[in-house]
């Protein structure tokens, strides 16, 4: 496994640190002033948008990506740096057309869509002219457990007819939102991972009813986290996704690679939260010491960059590995990051918040909208405990053949395997 970053790679990441300080990081004021007089999207967007594909950073994400399709393609290994360059803005992929969760709708769509359906979402989300969002969480129900989703998924003729409630549904909101895939029932007598199924749902369609946007530790995000309500939605049977009864699988498939991008976007935010932390700590002073003066400051400095390292390596790892064996062979290393990172991402923030007193819980810095996002994705994608208990279980399967239970006469070291 070797995670230097290969002349292509270095080339990427400049050409992106360029993009993101002469055209994104000049707008982030301006980003939050439309916001808040309410114009979203905002009024810069599609000429960045235009600017980046023009440049050739455009689809970074897709490692299946096709000769004739826009953009560069670029394995999840290569991938990875960019991303967490992208993740020190929050709104910098959706420059790109690497945003969540469209960029999972892609491979999803890229993996499984007819060709009727290629043509009618996946083209204009690759040329970045629509969004789109992914309803499975659900409020009734344990989501973290993907088998315990309610919503019903009925085939009546020659369409399916879609009632249940979902929430948390990002980029509902969205005005160029136009696609929801959705994730229900089809067969709730089937095996256990076998009665899910995806359906794709114009958000127009009759039925669709948004309830409300809901906010993100009291965070209004534009796009949205929305409450939906499906109400006798009938789509064709073309519709679905994929085989009916294969809605779990897919589901693996698509956040595989997603929980790469999430992670390695944390690590950006984590890095520029060390550095707004070692700035601050040499214009500071307290007790007539500068902050970095301080032992306490110091050890905050020094745990974050080891941290960030370990964090990174195995993130890059995880990416290795699925670009070598596929997402089925990474399951532990998967369910690691999405355990790890997010808790860095919010620890390291929460130093340099605490390094800039009062200041790092306001607006004056990108600190506390970065915290939320990190608390937040805590829960995204599938909840700590869920993955924790997932690499617990495969520890427990990897060794559980390794060694025999003692005997009261026997002692365990005798039975440990040689290492020889």
């Amino acid at each position: 496994m070797d995670f230097s970053y290969t002349p292509k790679v270095e080339g990427l990441r400049t050409r992106v640190n360029k993009f993101m300080a002469e055209h994104i990081v000049p707008r982030i004021r301006l980003w939050h002033e439309e916001i808040e007089q309410g114009h979203f999207p905002t009024s810069f967007m599609e000429n960045l948008k235009t600017q980046a594909r023009a440049e050739g950073l455009w689809n970074l994400f897709l490692p299946g990506l096709r000769e004739e399709e826009p953009g560069t393609r670029l394995s999840n290994l290569e991938y990875a740096p960019l991303a967490e360059i992208m993740g020190r803005v929050a709104w910098a992929s959706e420059v790109f057309n690497c945003n969540a969760p469209d960029t999972g709708n892609m491979e999803l769509l890229h993996m499984f869509a007819t060709p009727e359906q290629y043509e009618q979402w996946l083209q204009p989300l690759l040329q970045g002219e629509i969004r789109s969002a992914f309803a499975m969480t659900e409020p009734d129900v344990a989501s973290s457990d993907a088998t315990n989703i309610q919503t019903s998924i009925e085939q009546v003729g020659n369409e399916y007819v879609i009632n249940g409630r979902k929430w948390f549904i990002t980029n509902a909101a969205h005005p160029r939102c136009q696609l929801i895939i959705l994730m229900g029932k089809t067969d709730p007598q089937a095996a256990r991972h076998n009665q899910q199924s995806m359906v794709l749902i114009p958000i127009d369609t009759p039925g669709v009813n948004i309830i409300r946007n809901i906010r993100i530790m009291n965070h209004h995000a534009p796009e949205g986290h929305c409450e939906i309500i499906f109400d006798d939605v009938r789509v064709p049977v073309d519709n679905l996704l994929g085989q009916e009864g294969g809605g779990f699988t897919l589901a693996q498939a698509r956040l595989g690679p997603g929980r790469i991008h999430h992670c390695m976007r944390s690590i950006g935010a984590a890095e520029l939260a060390v550095e707004l932390m070692i700035a601050r700590s040499k214009q500071r002073k307290t007790f007539g010491k500068n902050l970095h003066e301080h032992g306490v400051v110091t050890d905050w400095i020094a745990r974050s960059r080891i941290e960030i390292e370990q964090a990174r390596l195995l993130v890059l790892k995880t990416a290795w590995l699925i670009d070598e064996r596929g997402t089925q062979s990474a399951r532990k290393e998967i369910a690691m990051i999405k355990a790890l990172v997010p808790n860095l991402h919010v620890t390291v923030i929460d130093r340099a918040m605490q390094l800039f007193g009062a200041m790092g819980i306001s607006p004056d810095t990108p600190l506390a909208d970065h915290w939320t996002w990190g608390r937040a994705l805590r829960y995204a994608d599938g909840p700590d405990e869920v993955h924790l208990r997932s690499v617990a279980r495969s520890e427990l399967n990897e060794h559980c053949l390794l060694y025999t239970s003692p005997s009261p006469r026997d002692g365990l070291l005798s039975r440990m395997p040689s290492s020889a």
